[in-house]
């Protein structure tokens, strides 16, 4: 058997080809819209892919499917409760499909969505998709009411643990993706270490169940709605060339060097989403909307083409295009932890805590705000002092100098912590524990 596995470490989403040589069919598993990736390795392997499988319609990336159709002429399986605009072949649970001599079999597992299916290969592994992690289940809050898929997501969990202990598990996410909380890095797991050491599996009662997994916290993407009408609709093909540009024109600016670079000089306006860092494409869609037309302002042509890979993977297909060689000479000052310390002391400036909530509980500095760096392009400098610098601090540095870029766009004084963050922080902090936690 063919068995290949990619992870999207930005996303934290992970694909799969698998098929049989001997034969020369493969099937892709939830594709992401980079096809070339399922394409070459394809053929390296000397395979044709002749399916794509989708666990369900995906609410974080954008599929690859359409692409397969348009490109290559490959149909497309999902389960009809989907209710997909595009020509489809309908799943159906036990129904055992083959590439070749592999054998597939569907297990209809909702939860996370409605419609959702793992995929049985080879009676020895199971394809998880967005029903079991890797140290964690999916939250069930992206197409119904949380407590509704909460129940769903106990009795699919429930029936997948009834498939045998060897059996490998291979998950639709793994750390780094917002369709989980406490998800492993592990890319692969068993049916049987799951069962020891998964939270998720720990609950014989589906109240106590729905209670947990319902109270979900971890912030839901705003992109989100455009992502699942892209999946949902008609195929979405090629994305066009990313055009060099010699003027900007009207439009937002994003500049995706690294946060330093940045600092040092860029373009008014400017928001600072660092390619390099992680959940790159995640980050600039809590801060980005699909209708404004958005021009990169990259180091090279490099930087300029990854950048677009994760942003179009996140919905925004339409880019107008990027620059490297602009007037950039606005700066930005950024603050070490020991020269903030004095500052601090001083009451010369407020800081601003930029991180999410559940990360600020676990220890917060005296009398910083907290605003989440997702929301303060809508915020601006409400609820702030204008006539104090404000310090804008996470945990690394990275969503700092988002939160820092935002806010100086806005026309307030900002300064980001770079290097380090409140887990590096000498002085004293705060505690914080919220009923039920």
């Amino acid at each position: 058997m063919l068995f290949r596995q990619f992870v999207d470490d930005d996303l934290g989403c992970a694909s799969y080809l698998i098929g049989d040589p001997t034969s020369g069919e493969a099937f892709v598993v939830d594709p992401a819209y980079a096809i070339e990736q399922y394409v070459d390795a394809a053929a390296e392997d000397g395979v044709s892919i002749v399916r794509v499988l989708e666990t369900h319609t995906h609410a974080d990336h954008v599929s690859g499917h359409g692409r397969f159709a348009l490109e290559h002429g490959v149909p497309i399986s999902v389960h009809p409760i989907a209710e997909p605009e595009f020509p489809f072949d309908p799943l159906e649970d036990g129904q055992v499909l083959h590439a070749g001599s592999v054998p597939v079999r569907v297990i209809h597992t909702p939860g996370h969505r409605p419609e959702h299916c793992a995929f049985v290969v080879d009676e020895r592994m199971i394809l998880s998709g967005d029903s079991l992690f890797v140290g964690d289940a999916a939250r069930p809050d992206l197409a119904v009411d949380a407590r509704e898929g909460a129940e769903g997501l106990f009795h699919s969990l429930q029936r997948l643990t009834q498939l045998p202990d060897a059996y490998e598990v291979y998950p639709g996410h793994v750390a780094g993706s917002l369709c989980g909380a406490a998800m492993s890095p592990a890319h692969s797991s068993t049916i049987a270490a799951e069962k020891r050491s998964n939270a998720a599996l720990g609950y014989g009662d589906v109240q106590a169940f729905i209670t947990s997994s319902a109270s979900v916290s971890t912030p839901r993407p705003p992109t989100t709605a455009h992502v699942v009408a892209l999946n949902k609709g008609s195929f979405v093909g090629a994305p066009a060339s990313l055009e060099r540009l010699e003027r900007i024109g009207d439009a937002t600016v994003l500049d995706v060097r690294p946060a330093d670079t940045y600092a040092a000089g860029h373009m008014h306006g400017a928001f600072n989403v660092p390619v390099s860092g992680s959940s790159f494409a995640t980050r600039a869609g809590f801060i980005l909307s699909p209708d404004e037309r958005i021009v990169i302002h990259a180091d090279d042509d490099a930087e300029a083409g990854q950048a677009a890979r994760g942003l179009r993977s996140v919905g925004f297909l339409e880019l107008g295009g990027y620059v490297t060689q602009v007037d950039a000479t606005e700066k930005v000052r950024p603050v070490e932890l020991d020269e903030l310390e004095r500052l601090l002391e001083e009451g010369s400036v407020q800081v601003v805590d930029v991180r999410e909530k559940t990360e600020r509980d676990e220890g917060y500095i005296p009398g910083s705000l907290h605003i989440p760096y997702r929301l303060l392009r809508e915020t601006g400098s409400d609820g702030l002092d204008r006539s104090k610098p404000v310090v804008t601090i996470c945990e690394s540095g990275t969503r700092a100098s988002i939160a820092a870029s935002l806010l100086t766009a806005a026309g307030v004084d900002a300064r980001p912590v770079l290097h380090g963050g409140v887990e590096d922080w000498n002085g004293q902090t705060v505690s914080f524990r919220r009923c039920g936690t």
